[in-house]
């Protein structure tokens, strides 16, 4: 097949990736119809702007964005095939389970219209009021064609992630997959055992939270149901991995016990490591950064005066957390900036009245 203009797109699936897609390619005029099981879903992701034309106005799509959960993945891409002669992709979580169900259903033909890809954005939010036209500006989308995929559908899929805001990534599924395990369905997974400990804790213990333990169990937050299809749909990969881990967690708690600081200082090490390797921003390597600490007055306009004041001083914001203190009418606000310039913010922010300490 040749390669052919971007739209019109259907988009199958009106939760918070399917309205996002839809929400992108409007903001750079590209047609698009939505549908959903789910009339209000649909009625709300085509009130927020997600699509310009209707799903019976559309009979046959250039491209199928099949945005629905990993359970009915497979049923839908085959439906999109047999209805539209266009390309179908999918932006589910796992690639090569559905694939391998979407090969056993279909003729070759059909088949090379057909790449898996994956945008690398979201939110433990759901549904299309969480969704956003700029959710994939600057991130990877994740193209995995299979041995069989036109050239052409590849390159239609790889403009989709470009007309986004995205930046496509080439995998083979297998790869995706276990690299999803690696960077994604396994911290989730630690995320939320974490955050299971906390359910049952005694309310005394739970007063001395702080950001740590925010930071670490936010994504554990995302839908049970949701996240129980993906796990069952990369469970190959995912179990290799957390055998790792609990290798990691024997041995840790064998250093415990016999009282061996060595071993625990080199799992310690391994994990600063592994933070040192996570790409930095615009995909560039990792700079040193150091986290800045400001008293805010909990009431409104503060942190916009916190923030342009750090526009004046010429410093830049990497990063920013707030950790609202439970006893006094503050937040402490995490200001995460370049480490060499960490004195410089602190001696002006002092000048300019802020309680500050790195």
């Amino acid at each position: 097949m040749s390669a052919e203009p971007l739209g019109p797109v259907l988009v199958v699936g009106a939760g918070l990736l399917g309205t996002s897609i839809g929400l992108a390619l409007r903001r750079t005029g590209v047609d698009v119809a939505l549908s959903d099981i789910s009339e209000e879903n649909l009625r709300i992701a085509s009130g927020l702007g997600a699509a310009n034309l209707t799903a019976a106005q559309l009979t046959a799509a250039r491209l199928v964005v099949v945005a629905v959960p990993p359970d009915h993945l497979a049923t839908e891409v085959v439906r999109a095939l047999r209805e539209h002669p266009g390309v179908v992709t999918d932006v589910g979580s796992v690639k090569a389970e559905p694939l391998a169900a979407v090969h056993a259903q279909v003729d070759t033909a059909e088949l090379s219209r057909y790449v898996g890809s994956h945008p690398m954005a979201g939110s433990e939010r759901s549904g299309p009021f969480a969704a956003s036209a700029a959710l994939f500006d600057g991130r990877p989308w994740a193209v995995a064609a299979h041995p069989d995929a036109d050239p052409a559908a590849v390159q239609t899929v790889a403009a989709l992630a470009r007309a986004c805001g995205a930046t496509p990534v080439m995998l083979t599924p297998q790869e995706h997959d276990a690299a999803v395990a690696r960077t994604s369905h396994l911290p989730h997974l630690l995320a939320a055992l974490v955050a299971g400990r906390l359910a049952d804790a005694p309310a005394e213990h739970l007063t001395l939270s702080g950001q740590g333990v925010r930071d670490v169990t936010r994504v554990a937050a995302g839908d049970p149901a949701l996240w129980r299809q993906i796990v069952a749909a990369n469970a190959t990969a995912l179990s290799e991995l957390l055998r790792e881990v609990r290798a990691d967690v024997d041995t840790l708690l064998a250093a415990l016990a016999a009282g061996d600081r060595d071993a625990v200082t080199t799992l310690l090490d391994r994990g600063v490591a592994g933070t040192a390797v996570i790409p930095g921003k615009h995909g560039g390597p990792t700079r040193p950064e150091t986290s800045v600490y400001v008293a805010v007055p909990d009431h409104p306009g503060e942190l916009a005066r916190l923030l342009a004041d750090a526009g004046e001083i010429g410093v830049n914001i990497e990063d920013l957390r707030i950790d609202h203190d439970p006893g006094r009418p503050v937040g402490l606000v995490e200001l995460l900036v370049a480490a060499d310039a960490v004195d410089h913010l602190l001696s002006s922010l002092a000048d300019r009245g802020w309680t500050a300490h790195r």
